[in-house]
């Protein structure tokens, strides 16, 4: 098992996905009038957790896919074909911000309660 960051790595990872999460809704009240949009999907990566309903690999596979800044860069960079998907990117940017600024890491494929940023729940 690997050891576990220190205590100031993991404030430095919130931190930067607070950053990461108030640059991200700035961008897109910049691109997008309106809460409408925010509202309607800052939450839609969070159904990534349904592949949880399939076991816990690839529960874990879909949720940090999904949960990747690599995936948000896609979605952007399909935003210069179709850029309608530039607001949807800032979206789900900031709501992968918000996740690490909560303590909310990318999934172990071993236990949901384990993530890059250690553990959350009652094991914390």
């Amino acid at each position: 098992m690997r050891k576990p960051l220190s205590d100031a790595f993991i404030i430095l990872l919130r931190l930067e996905g607070l950053a990461v999460a108030a640059v991200m809704i700035a961008a897109y009240f910049k691109l997008h009038d309106g809460w409408g949009l925010l509202a309607l999907l800052i939450l839609a990566p969070d159904l990534s957790m349904a592949g949880y309903a399939f076991g816990p690999k690839v529960g874990a596979v879909s949720y940090n896919i999904v949960h990747s800044y690599i995936f948000a860069a896609g979605i952007a960079a399909l935003g210069f074909i179709w850029p309608v998907l530039f607001p949807v990117a800032c979206i789900w940017s900031a709501h992968i911000g918000l996740d690490r600024a909560l303590g909310y890491g990318l999934k172990s494929v071993t236990a949901f309660n384990e993530t890059h940023l250690g553990p959350i729940g009652r094991r914390r």
